[in-house]
């Protein structure tokens, strides 16, 4: 069975090509539009990986994951962090949070899907 990866980004554009990628790599993709629309979408379902961006409307990457970390069936989950942000002390903040990874857009695909596959759970 496939695992699946919760992308959640304000940008429909990165969401796709992270989706394309995933998807390509045999990855089951679900997309939220920011961490409000993740933690409606979720209701108990199995979620292996999240991939969030820091700047959203709404609720943003860090206070996701600090909600996420609270939540009993995904305090263990990892989560990687995919933003423009590069500036260490948001890296060090997103760290503290509980994110597992931080890559910085633009990325390479290679590259998320080798952060994805020694993550994924």
């Amino acid at each position: 069975m496939a695992k699946t990866v919760m992308i959640i980004d304000d940008s429909a554009s990165i969401r796709q090509v992270v989706s394309l990628t995933l998807i390509g790599a045999g990855y089951d993709v679900q997309e939220a539009s920011d961490g409000k629309d993740a933690l409606n979408k979720l209701k108990g379902q199995k979620i292996n990986l999240f991939i969030s961006d820091v700047n959203m409307p709404h609720m943003d990457g860090i206070s996701l994951v600090k909600s996420l970390k609270g939540h009993p069936d995904y305090k263990f989950t990892p989560i990687v962090m995919l933003t423009t942000e590069g500036a260490e002390a948001k890296k060090q903040e997103g760290q503290a949070a509980g994110a597992k990874a931080w890559i910085v857009k633009p990325f390479q695909p290679a590259q998320l899907l080798k952060v994805v596959s020694m993550l994924v759970i």
